[in-house]
């Protein structure tokens, strides 16, 4: 089965489970399925991120602007995410789960959750 991860595009509009538009997707981080190869790459190609780097310089890349705690960085990073630049200006932005993904269609992508039950990029 193919990933879900590997159908979003950076720039696709998210929409959550009541049809909000919440914005668009900001980066696309595939999971890392053999944890002793952290290198995984992302799919909007972003240059900051080591594809040779260590699971550390990794979790840096990532959430290097974002307080979110170790528990989640590691699953976040082990699962793979879609991070999402909020639509309003005074609205932080998102991380979404592959598990919370409903469908992926056209240029955008449809959640099974509303904004509230995702993580919060501070």
């Amino acid at each position: 089965m193919e990933n879900v991860l590997q159908q979003i595009r950076k720039g696709m509009r998210v929409y959550d489970s009541q049809g909000e538009e919440i914005g668009t997707v900001d980066w696309v981080r595939m999971s890392d399925e053999d944890p002793t190869t952290p290198e995984a790459e992302t799919v909007t190609g972003d240059t900051n991120v080591s594809r040779n780097g260590t699971l550390t310089d990794l979790i840096w890349n990532a959430f290097r602007t974002d307080e979110v705690p170790e528990p989640l960085q590691s699953r976040l990073l082990r699962e793979g995410f879609v991070r999402i630049d909020a639509k309003s200006l005074f609205a932080a932005d998102r991380y979404v789960m592959p598990d919370q993904i409903s469908s992926v269609a056209n240029d955008h992508v449809t959640l099974k959750v509303p904004r509230e039950a995702l993580i919060r990029r501070e």
